[in-house]
């Protein structure tokens, strides 16, 4: 993909609502108006984050059918497509935005016992220095990890499911000086 497209899916998805909805196409592919309703947003506007992702070739068209005499177009988000930003203004927008998902996901979390005892919450974070061949190898596990749950991902409330969130962000630092 060209250097200028790479950029302009970045700015794509620096947006929470475009997260949002890249998260619910991972599962299935979705109709601005399923995607309305999952969110809680207008047709109109699902539709308008719909193009940008569209456009910006986050998203791809996954047929389309017909639905009240008109024509309804299916999108879906592929995970194994590689979205890491270069610069330093497109990783910050982009983990801003990651992290204004985080905290609105965390509001919505399981806490309590009342429906049932969630699995216990986990959370990992630091700077480690570690040893290039084991950063790569745990890399590769993690990787694993987030392609395997994409690949179980079903459509939202498909009975016998539960409603998750995982956010993963790793990458090589620069050495201070």
């Amino acid at each position: 993909m060209p250097l200028g497209d790479e950029a302009a899916a970045l700015r794509a998805l620096a947006h929470p609502v475009r997260l949002r909805i890249l998260s619910l196409l991972t599962s299935t592919p979705l109709t601005a108006a399923e995607v309305a309703r999952e969110l809680g947003l207008t047709h109109a506007n699902a539709s308008y984050h719909l193009r940008n992702l569209h456009s910006a070739g986050v998203v791809e068209a996954a047929g389309e059918e017909k639905i009240r005499g008109g024509i309804a177009k299916r999108y879906r988000y592929d995970p194994a497509r590689d979205l890491a930003p270069e610069s330093a203004d497109e990783k910050e927008a982009l983990y801003t935005a990651l992290a204004h998902e985080l905290l609105r996901r965390v509001a919505q979390g399981r806490w309590s016992a009342a429906a049932g005892p969630p699995a216990p919450a986990l959370l990992g974070d630091g700077e480690f220095w570690i040893d290039p061949v084991k950063w790569r190898e745990l890399h590769g596990t993690i990787a694993g990890a987030v392609r395997e749950l994409h690949e179980a991902a079903q459509s939202p409330y498909t009975p016998g499911t539960i409603r998750t969130s995982t956010t993963v962000a790793m990458f090589e630092m620069e050495s201070p000086s």
